[in-house]
């Protein structure tokens, strides 16, 4: 994997994903997360893997839980850059996002896919069926099953606390801009041809794209 190195922290030290870069537009910002780390305490081992998949979401955005009006559940994405929006997704599947841009709009990036780097045996555990690696952080469902991330617990808490049991962690590495595809995102029946599906090139732990059966052709 290659690509570009920034300043990081002391060896060993985990550095949050500054603010400044979750700040930025969605769209932008989503595309900046490509490469963070997710660092999950679980069963008392330190889980670690890559984002290699986002989508941005913000709420001039018809596709966008945001874009009607806030509420209660889209609250998270009014807060602070850096807390966790966390819904379940058509009764079934808990989705993570990261919310992006200043406080008071309603904008987040949701994570779409990761690959283990670290502690994969303990995210085999929950997802024993899975028979390759690259598949098991593959696509949103997956990814928050694979780290046991769920509402009641996340929605609403900040990733870029340091003691916090699932931290969003920058390590010093960034793709290079032709490592990076745009493209439509999964499953939207709105705003379906918007390119705001971020993923990093030849990434085996990156989802199918699949178009909503609702969307206009």
């Amino acid at each position: 994997m290659t690509g570009t190195a920034e300043a990081a922290g002391p060896a060993g030290e985990q550095q949050p994903v500054a603010v400044t870069r979750l700040l930025a537009p969605a769209e932008v910002a989503a595309r900046d997360l490509l490469g963070t780390l997710l660092v999950r305490t679980l069963d008392g081992v330190e889980v670690v893997a890559r984002i290699v998949e986002t989508e941005a979401y913000r709420e001039d955005d018809p596709a966008s839980h945001s874009h009607r009006r806030r509420t209660p559940r889209t609250e998270p994405m009014f807060a602070a850059p850096g807390i966790a929006y966390v819904y379940r997704s058509y009764g079934v599947h808990w989705c993570l996002n990261i919310g992006v841009e200043p406080e008071g709009v309603g904008a987040a990036v949701l994570v779409r896919a990761a690959g283990v780097l670290e502690g994969v045996e303990v995210v085999r555990r929950r997802r024993p069926t899975v028979r390759r690696d690259a598949e098991l952080l593959r696509g949103p469902g997956c990814l928050t099953a694979g780290l046991d991330i769920d509402g009641p617990r996340f929605d609403h808490r900040s990733l870029l606390d340091p003691s916090a049991p699932l931290r969003l962690v920058a390590d010093g590495w960034r793709p290079a801009a032709q490592q990076v595809i745009a493209g439509p995102r999964v499953g939207v029946s709105l705003a379906a041809e918007v390119p705001w599906r971020f993923h990093l090139r030849d990434e085996p732990s990156v989802s199918a794209y699949r178009r909503s059966p609702r969307a206009p052709t």
